[in-house]
């Protein structure tokens, strides 16, 4: 017997805001919708598709009365298909994202930043080959 991981939630004060965000950087569609609740993914699942195989989850944006207090202990890390690493960041700080230190260092090939309502995630590196930025491996 085994589970499949089918979404994953993300408490927020705005659901509309971040799937409206989460899906300009990833490309996904919102797939259902309450008051409360959005969900966005590349697919829409059905009972089928989830038992015959592991696909990507979805992310769900779920509205809580509190607000985020400290770093994230799970965050999403994000790979450029079709710009570089510095071009992907630029893109983003436009969608309303920022760039945050949590004691990651200088140096890093990645850049850590926030969504609109403060939960960080990574862009790594590019993995459009024609843009891959000087050294870096996609190892």
């Amino acid at each position: 017997m085994t589970s499949r991981w089918t979404e994953l939630a993300v408490d927020c004060h705005d659901p509309e805001r971040l799937a409206a965000f989460w899906c300009e950087v990833l490309g996904f569609t919102v797939i259902d919708r309450s008051e409360d609740a959005v969900e966005i993914g590349s697919w829409t699942p059905t009972v089928e598709d989830v038992r015959a195989r592991q696909s990507a989850p979805t992310l769900v944006f779920l509205r809580v009365p509190e607000g985020k207090t400290v770093k994230n202990r799970l965050h999403l890390d994000v790979s450029p298909i079709d710009d570089s690493t510095e071009g992907e960041v630029t893109r983003l700080l436009a969608l309303g994202a920022t760039r945050v230190d949590v004691g990651q260092g200088p140096g890093r090939s990645w850049v850590v930043m926030a969504d609109p309502e403060g939960n960080e995630f990574d862009v790594l590196r590019t993995l459009a080959p024609e843009r891959r930025e000087a050294g870096e491996s996609r190892g």
